[in-house]
Parts: C-alpha cells; structure tokens; sequence
C-alpha cells in the first residue's frame, strides 16, 4: 500500500468517538509504527482497534515474543494533556486535516494544532532558511512574508532562529504556520516562546509528535517534509550547503511543489545552498513580485487532492514461503533507500504477497520505511 496515491480523502473512514481516537492515538504511538505502517494495518484491518488486536500477532510471526501496542492508559494521558494545553487532534480523512497532506503518499495520521484552524483552508507558502541569517537575509523574509500575506498567503516555517522566526514575525498579522519538531507545547529554541504565543494566538503551531515532546535530532527531517507538505511553494532564503533549509527544498520537490531560491553572494557561505539550488532549476526570488509570477493560477487551482488508489490483481505463479520472501528482500535492500515500487519490480512479485513481508521485517527492526514509500535495509 505504502508508495501508492491513496483514493480520495484515505481508504479508512476518520474516527467518530472517544474510544476510535484513543485506538488511533494507541496505534501511530506504537513502537515502529510509522505513518506507512499505520496506513497498511488500517487498509488491511479495516479499523484502528482491530489493527492493534492483530500488532501482537504480526510481530511474533516476525520472531518478536514481547511485543505490545501503545498503552491505552498512556494515549488517554497524552489526549488529556494536549486539551489542557489548549491543543486539539486533526485526524487524516476528517473535514479540519489539511487537504495538501492528505495528498502525500504517507501523511501523518494524526496532527496536533494549537491556535486558529482557518488558517489550514488558506493557500500557503514555506520561507525557511539559515539560523545565523544575515541582516540583508532577515530583511528579505520579513518583505516577502509581509508581501505574500498581502496576496493572502498564509506563510509557513519551522519556528527556528533566524530566517524561521523574521518569516513568522512578518506574517503574524495576516496568517502564518509554525510546524514543531517537538510536541506543540515544547518551543524549541526557547527564546522564542514569546514568538509562538503570539502564532497560537493568531495562526496555528502544528506538530505530528506527542504532547510533551522535547525535540530530538532525527525529528526535524520530519518536520521539514511537512512544512513542504503544507505549502504551494518552498522559498529559500539563505541557506548552506548541507543546511536543513535543503532537507525541505528536497521535500518540495518531492512532493511536486515549486521550489524558489533567494540568490547570494558567491563568497557568503549563507547563499551557497541557495545558489546551487538557482543553478539546479529553482526559480530565482527577487521580490514578492516574482513568487506570484510562479505562482500564477495557483490561486484557481484546486488543491492537490489523491489520485484513485490502484490494487494489483490475483498472482498468476507461486509465491515463495515466507522465510525465502523475507531473504529475498533483505537480498535487495542495502543502506541507500529504494523505491517500494521498483523493489516489487525487481521480485517480480504482486504488492499483496509482499506487503505482509514487509511488515514483519519492519516490526522486527531489519527495514526501515523512509517519505516517499522508499524502503532500506537497518
């Protein structure tokens, strides 16, 4: 299932009652359940609850004697914090999930939100760049978020220093989006507490980690391809190269966004992301002018929306048995990411016999599913 568009809004229906939202809750918690591995168990199990009663068994057919789901007691915990908090839960499928990360081949399941909700059913754009932004660099963000908020663009970051913060500054007035590494309710870095009270009060801070969670280095990859998900475009301003800001310019094009870059000096080390990016295809970013020149009729367009889900039919040979399917794809993964799609290629086998194989292998730790429905040997 994981690397095919989904059919339109998700192939599961959203949760209706207190219980189905502790179950879903209960299941994206899960030890190695990721949002690909959530959306195989919903489509192969039909519910949240019926997917954890068969988490257990599905890990001791992959030789895991000890496995067990996310606690209930636990997912009611964070369910309870988040409201105190002021934060609340968008469900992928439900009327408030953000419409772009439905689109994605593998959206978060579950989002918290803290702050207005409208701002989701508005055009976005992405502004991130360097943490040790220059004053030239600063400026133009805060030109270009003001300018698009103007348009009626809600403008979306990641809340870090520099580029981050002057874009959400920019846009307080007219609708920004802050997109947390962490939990909602942890501001990271803190000297920007102040910033995203003012973003809860006027725009919305999202993260699809658990209340209470202090951010981590390996959650702001994840972070990144959100708030490209989000977004109609990803503008760069400032950014070296190996930078972060980069991670989402991938992101962007990834997702079939439009990617646009700030242009630098050749020996400021701050442009030079920004510069190969220009050289590699990115639209050069003068002004606000020349976003909405990139943007023209992005206004008239409808969202991305899905694209109907496509199922392989019945196998027409033998399957191998489930230890030599197991070698066979372990055979063909390495280190460096695959394409799901290219690995069923290479088995020359239907995604239904190898869709059960893949999920033992990720329970017990030897696969490792990464964005994009691309798969690598841990």
């Amino acid at each position: 299932m994981d690397g095919t568009p989904l059919s339109s809004p998700t192939p599961f229906t959203p949760p209706t009652t207190e219980e189905d939202r502790l179950s879903w809750l209960r299941l994206i918690r899960s030890r190695r359940v990721g949002p690909s591995t959530f959306q195989r168990l919903m489509g192969e199990h039909g519910s949240a609850q019926a997917a954890l009663a068969a988490l257990p068994g599905i890990a001791r057919a992959a030789g895991i004697d000890d496995y067990t789901a996310h606690p209930l007691d636990a997912a009611q915990a964070e369910l309870d914090q988040g409201q105190r908090k002021g934060a609340r839960l968008l469900f992928l499928g439900a009327p408030d999930y953000p419409l772009p990360l439905a689109a994605l081949t593998d959206p978060p399941p579950v989002l918290w939100a803290r702050g207005r909700g409208a701002v989701l059913g508005r055009p976005a754009v992405a502004i991130v760049g360097a943490r040790n932004a220059s004053s030239l660099g600063g400026r133009m963000a805060r030109k270009l978020a003001e300018g698009l908020g103007y348009h009626g663009f809600v403008v979306v970051s990641g809340l870090a220093r520099g580029i981050d913060t002057t874009a959400h500054g920019g846009a307080l007035k007219t609708g920004t989006i802050a997109v947390m590494a962490g939990g909602v309710d942890v501001i990271y870095p803190a000297e920007n507490e102040m910033l995203a009270a003012s973003i809860a009060d006027q725009g919305l801070l999202v993260s699809e980690q658990p209340i209470g969670l202090s951010p981590q280095a390996r959650h702001f990859p994840r972070r990144n391809r959100l708030i490209a998900g989000l977004s109609r475009a990803v503008i760069v301003v400032e950014a070296a190269e190996g930078s972060g800001s980069l991670i989402t310019a991938r992101d962007a094009l990834d997702q079939g966004r439009e990617l646009l870059a700030v242009p630098g000096h050749p020996m400021d080390p701050r442009a030079a992301g920004c510069n190969l990016l220009i050289r590699d295809g990115a639209t050069l970013v003068r002004d606000t002018a020349d976003v909405l020149a990139a943007l023209e009729g992005s206004l008239e367009r409808d969202p991305p929306t899905p694209a109907p889900q496509t199922r392989t039919g019945p196998p027409a040979h033998t399957w191998p048995d489930t230890l030599t399917l197991h070698r066979l794809i372990l055979d063909r993964l390495g280190p460096s990411p695959v394409a799901e799609d290219q690995l069923l290629r290479d088995l020359d086998l239907p995604a239904q016999a190898v869709a059960p194989a893949l999920l033992f292998l990720e329970l017990d730790g030897r696969v490792q599913r990464q964005p994009g429905g691309m798969l690598a040997r841990r």
